[in-house]
């Protein structure tokens, strides 16, 4: 027997199905649903309404907006031949909020992942290619900014190899030592990534 009304369960099974969310994180954000004034509830359920039917991918970087182009894209202080690739459109802000690059994206919404059954296919990659190779292109460079995990290395890897035949720099970020903390604390293979991708003073 169901312990909560029927609609409550559904609810709350909502919130679980989110990625970080557990059972009980989602039992609390059900209930504050449910505690909210009926007219904030109806703008909260207003607010995913909206968000689902206007935002799109943008038919240039594949960045969430709410018109054909987005900011980023359209705007004419941004340097087009320095082309970013993230995985999720997340990753934009955290490149944003360093303030340091002005060049402009490209979201490949996953990453290749033989396990989870995610393919070249299954992601942007073909629209990244198609922009390096329209014959109007001003890009020089692609800075390839996927996870260092296995599956970011293996994407960053492919799409470099599908690249070579282009006229265009692909780069990699660089990893190493977190600033602020010690070189003890450090795995073997961040410390082989900071002295391979060490700089001259």
């Amino acid at each position: 027997m169901p312990f909560f009304p029927a609609s409550l369960e559904n609810l709350i099974d909502k919130f679980a199905s989110l990625p970080g969310i557990g059972r009980k994180s989602a039992q609390r954000l059900a209930f504050h649903v449910l505690s909210l004034p009926e007219g904030e509830g109806e703008s909260f359920a207003n607010a995913i309404l909206e968000a689902r039917k206007n935002v799109c991918c943008c038919k240039i970087c594949q960045n969430l907006t709410e018109g054909e182009i987005c900011s980023v894209c359209a705007s004419t202080k941004r340097d087009k031949s320095i082309v970013c690739v993230v995985s999720e459109p997340r990753d934009v802000l955290s490149i944003e909020r360093s303030h340091e690059y002005n060049g402009v994206y490209h979201v490949l919404h996953g990453v290749l992942s033989p396990i989870s059954h995610v393919g070249p296919d299954d992601i942007r990659i073909s629209e990244l290619i198609r922009r390096v190779a329209a014959d109007d292109s001003e890009i020089r460079e692609i800075i390839m900014a996927t996870n260092p995990d296995t599956e970011g290395e293996a994407t960053a890897m492919y799409i470099s190899r599908l690249l070579k035949p282009f006229d265009v720099k692909v780069t990699r970020l660089a990893y190493g030592i977190p600033v602020g903390s010690n070189l003890e604390f450090a795995d073997d293979a961040t410390l082989l990534r900071a002295l391979e991708g060490r700089i001259e003073m």
